[in-house]
Parts: C-alpha cells; structure tokens; sequence
C-alpha cells in the first residue's frame, strides 16, 4: 500500500471499525478486534504498514493519555484505601512468577540467561490492556478495580527499572551509583512536581478553568510533559504521565479535565493496539507452539493463583482476589520491549522473541474474555475457591444474625448512620468487604460482618427477614440492584434505602422497590440519618419523601420513567 501517511491510517481506521462491527455484532471484546485488525494489517497477512514508527508514535499518545486520565481519579484517599494491598500484591506476585517460571523453562532446556529473560518477561501484565478492559465494565472504581490498577502500576515501577538494566547490559552493565542516581532524580523531580501542583497550580485553579479550552490545552500539555520529562530522565513515559495526573488529581477540575480527554484518548488507544497486533509476526511460530502454551498456562492459570494467595492472606474475600488475579493473566507490552532490548545486547536469540511474542497473543486474547466475562467465570468456579479466603475475622467476631438495622458500606456516611442506630437503641450491623474498614469498625467495637454485597450466600447467610431497614452507602449501582432484589424475595416490608449516582440509577432502584435513593445533590447521609431519628423505621414516612424525591427527579432531570 502506496500513498500519504494520512491514507494509510484513514485505512487503519476504517478497517478497525469493520472488524469492531463483526466483533459486537458476535459480543466479543472489542480489544480483540483491534489486536486483530493490527495482525491484518501487519507482515504477517496484508502488509499494509508503511510507517510503523508513525503508527508506534500515535500508540504512545493513548498510552500517556490513559495512565494521565487514571492518575487523575488516583487521589491520596483512593492511594492510602489500596496503597498497602497493592504493593504486597505488586512485589509478590512478580517474584512467585519469576520462581516459578525460572523452574519451568530450565526444565524446557533453555539457558540460564535466556530462563531469566523469559521468565521477568512473564511477571509483567498489560496496565493498558486491563485499564481498557476495567473502563469498558465500568469497574474501575470498584475495590477490585482499584487494588488492580494499584499492583499493574507497582509492577510498571518495577519493569522501568528491568527495562533500564537490560539496556544497560547491552551496553556492559549498570553501577550502582548510576542505579542510585536514576533513582534520585525520580524522587527530587516527583517532588518538584507535586510542589508546582500545590503551590502554583492551586493558586490558579479559577484562571484556568475560566476558559474550557484552555483548561484543555493546559492539560495536555502537563501530560504529555510530564511523561516526556521522565522518559528523557530514563523512566518510562507510562510512569511520568501517571504521576502528571496525580498531581492534579486533588485540583478542582480534575474530572472536569477527565471528561474532556476521554474522546481523544479512545481514539489513540485504538491505534495502539493496531500497533501491537501489528508487530506480531506469524512466521515460524508453528515450531514454539508447545512451549509457548506451557508458558501460557503459567500466565493464565499461576498469576491468578499467586494473586489470589497474596489476597486472600491478607483478608479479601475470593471474588474481589479472584477478580482481580484475572488482571495478570496476561503478559505486558513491557515484556516485548524487555526482550528487544536483550536482544539488541546480544544475551538473547530472536526465536525467544518469537516465543515470548506468541505467549502474548495467547494471554491477551484469552485474558481479555476472562475479564470480560468474569462473572460467569466466577459463579462456575466460586464453590472450588474457598481456598484463597481467610474467614478467621468472621469466626472472631460473632453477631446476632438478626437485625432491626443492617448498613452495607460504612466509609461514605456510615457513622452517621451507626450514631443514630445508638441513639434510638437498634440492634445493628455494618457489613463491609474491606478489610481496612473492618479494622476499624472492631477498634471502635461497632458490629460488623466481613462481606460483599453482591454475594448472595453472605445475603442468605444474614437473616434479612426480620430486618425493619436497611440502608446501602454503596456506590456501586450492581450491589444495590443486587439487595433489592433479595430483599424483594424475603422481606417486602422493609424498608430500604440506597445510594444513586445518577438520576437514571435512582428510577431503576426506585423501580425494584426502593424505598428511597440518595443522591449527593439532592439529600446526604446526615439529613437521612436526621430523618430516621426523627420519623424512626416508618415506611409510610419514608413513602412520603420517597413522593417528594420522584417529583424532584422528574423536575429536575426529566426522568419520567421514575417509580413506574
């Protein structure tokens, strides 16, 4: 294919947005369809790629656009929630996996070198590939979305740093001085930044947001300079443009700067992976099949497990450890560019390349229907996964298992919730799945259980039958369908309150028999707490304000739909 770089990507694009069509129209991952359409187009089949360093370049606009975007829901709050889980997690599932995997490609006859390469190789996962998939099921914000994204941003540290030392074998090694210098000038630079954002930025929040296109423009620029800072510094520009983010994560606009970005990263992030599945060659794989699914088991099968191990010691229930293991079942683009690097250096052969390369096609296509359909994945294998759930706290902490009051969530308002249970003399509960708040829920001795809402052995287990209200401060609008729908079935007399983000999540839950939803512009949790001081567990009460909140909803946001 001849012509002007702007044909040649037009027919990239056209091309992906064909095969994206054939891909919903089968209800297949549309990340599948991009790598595929890359394969099409690349040496292997079509050779439609003239200008692969073009092509590349606009990849690393998405990537920095992405890890930007994350880092700006990445604020301190959300950092100190999962700061501890994903270090351990980060640390620990990238040396089991190097053991391991050393083990196993000794035992396939390949050098001490090359074992050593292949297997740092296969402790790395794609944080591009897994953020693509989280945002798709909008499950970035779920506890397990974030402890995800915390680990892949541990290990993207960890393989900036292999990255630096396999360069610098091929050029005859790294001091430790050097070492320590690269790390210095992270740390003095990171904090550079983070004082600009503090005492410069802030200061002129309200200059720049006056102007959408300015803020915009502004943005962009951070960005994209942050991470080219730290790319010409030796890092790589995937960490740069994460720690640009969370330098405005705590500004005002950040969302707003968010928002605005999303559009134009969706569209490089579509030319990355047409790059990836470009530089995937076909030829000669046929000879590394058999090593290459050994080495794709480990992956697919070993990371979830070592994930789920570390998680499930550490108190996480097996759902959030099970999903978020899923998230490592796949080998980064970092590994590709780990092993070119050897290569370059001459410590490794092209046919480890190969066989790496097909490794990653392997992961990454099965990976990404793992994740997708991790629900179903789970419900067919929750009975076999006890093992990675530690109930001791459970045991420890006995409750009544009836309750005049139960309260899911306690972080977002729930002591305002458990000062009135006090106050009025309820027999309560708040039933949590996060371990840090459970600790602090049993230093403060209030009730809890250790659960996850959307588990319905946990529900069954916890006698709801008798239960006068029950109250969600859960954000996530699942869980909540979820408990209505069970309290639906055992107890149509309660009453029930929970949490919307949207005016459109407040008819559904008001649809499946809410008693009444919270939204944060309309009523918080310390007016509703004041209600039920006052009125008690009423429900005729509640039905009143219920009344009043449907008008307001179909005032303010015309949504007519609401309680029919």
């Amino acid at each position: 294919m001849d012509g002007h770089i702007f044909t040649e990507i037009t027919l990239l694009i056209c091309l992906a947005a064909a095969v994206a069509l054939i891909m919903r129209a089968l209800k297949q991952p549309l990340i599948i369809g991009h790598i595929i359409t890359g394969l099409i187009v690349g040496p292997s089949v079509l050779g439609w790629v003239r200008s692969p360093e073009t092509v590349s370049l606009m990849g690393e606009f998405g990537i920095a656009l992405l890890l930007f975007i994350v880092g700006l829901g990445l604020n301190p709050k959300i950092i100190r929630e999962v700061g501890k889980v994903s270090l351990l997690t980060g640390l620990g599932q990238v040396l089991f996996t190097v053991f391991f995997a050393l083990i196993l490609t000794r035992a396939l006859g390949y050098s001490t070198v090359e074992s050593v390469y292949i297997s740092v190789a296969l402790a790395f996962s794609s944080t591009i590939i897994i953020l693509k998939l989280l945002s798709d099921k909008k499950e970035q914000h779920k506890l397990y979305g974030k402890i995800s994204i915390g680990f892949l941003l541990v290990q993207d540290v960890i393989a900036t740093f292999a990255l630096v030392m396999a360069s610098a074998m091929g050029r005859g090694g790294l001091s430790y001085h050097e070492l320590g210098a690269l790390a210095l000038k992270g740390v003095v630079v990171g904090a550079v930044i983070f004082a600009i954002s503090h005492l410069v930025l802030k200061p002129m929040t309200s200059f720049l947001s006056r102007s959408q296109e300015m803020l915009f423009l502004f943005a962009i620029a951070w960005g994209f300079g942050i991470g080219t800072l730290f790319y010409e510094l030796g890092f790589s520009l995937e960490v740069g443009a994460l720690l640009a983010g969370v330098a405005l994560a705590n500004l005002a606009y950040a969302q707003e700067v968010a928002s605005r970005l999303k559009p134009l990263r969706d569209f490089f992030l579509v030319v990355f992976f047409i790059a990836l599945g470009s530089r995937l060659n076909l030829d000669n794989f046929t000879s590394y099949v058999n090593p290459a699914l050994m080495l794709s088991v480990l992956v697919l099968v070993g990371n979830p497990i070592i994930v789920m191990s570390i998680m499930g010691t550490l108190g996480y229930t097996k759902k959030n450890s099970f999903k978020a293991g899923l998230a490592v079942a796949q080998i980064s683009e970092f590994s590709l560019i780990f092993l070119l690097l050897g290569q370059r250096g001459g410590q490794i052969s092209e046919s480890i390349v190969t066989l790496v390369t097909l490794v990653a096609i392997i992961t990454i296509a099965v990976s990404a229907y793992m994740i997708t359909y991790s629900d179903n994945l789970y419900k067919f294998l929750e009975k076999h996964l006890s093992l990675f759930e530690r109930r001791k706290r459970l045991s420890e902490h006995e409750t009544p298992r009836s309750f005049d009051a139960i309260l899911f969530g306690y972080k977002k308002g729930g002591s305002e919730f458990v000062r009135v249970f006090k106050s009025i003399a309820k027999r309560y509960v708040v039933i949590d799945y996060d371990p840090d708040i459970t600790e602090e829920l049993e230093r403060k001795q209030i009730p809890f259980l250790y659960g996850d809402a959307t588990d319905l052995e946990m529900l069954e287990e916890v006698d709801l039958s008798k239960t006068r209200l029950i109250v969600s401060l859960l954000s996530d609008h699942t869980s909540n369908i979820s408990i209505l729908k069970h309290v639906e079935q055992v107890n149509q007399q309660a009453v029930v309150v929970c949490h919307a983000n949207t005016a459109q999540e407040a008819a559904e839950l008001y649809g499946l028999g809410a008693s009444y939803v919270m939204m944060p512009v309309y009523i918080g949790s310390e007016k509703i707490s004041s209600f039920i001081k006052k009125n008690g567990f009423s429900k005729t009460e509640f039905k009143h304000h219920r009344d009043k909140h449907i008008e307001y909803l179909r005032a303010h946001y015309e949504t007519t739909s609401v309680g029919e």
